[in-house]
């Protein structure tokens, strides 16, 4: 699931409108949009700020080289 899905579903979950999601996450709302419309380049420190609202966070997670090869090639 992508990182906007996934916000978007939770945000709808606790019934929270984008405005105050933002305001609880205290990031500005034009950043909640952005990040809900799945814009690619977002500062990590504020995804967080959102994500810890659903008990969250941005991670490095192993990638499963031989699906990139099969993709790639």
């Amino acid at each position: 699931m992508k990182i906007s899905e996934f916000v978007k579903e939770k945000r709808r979950l606790v019934d929270l409108t984008q405005p105050q999601m933002a305001d609880k996450a205290g990031v500005g709302l034009r950043f909640v949009r952005e990040l809900e419309q799945g814009k690619e380049s977002l500062r990590l420190d504020k995804v967080n700020q959102v994500l810890k609202l659903f008990g969250h966070e941005v991670g490095a997670v192993p990638v499963n080289r031989e699906a990139l090869y099969h993709e790639k090639g």
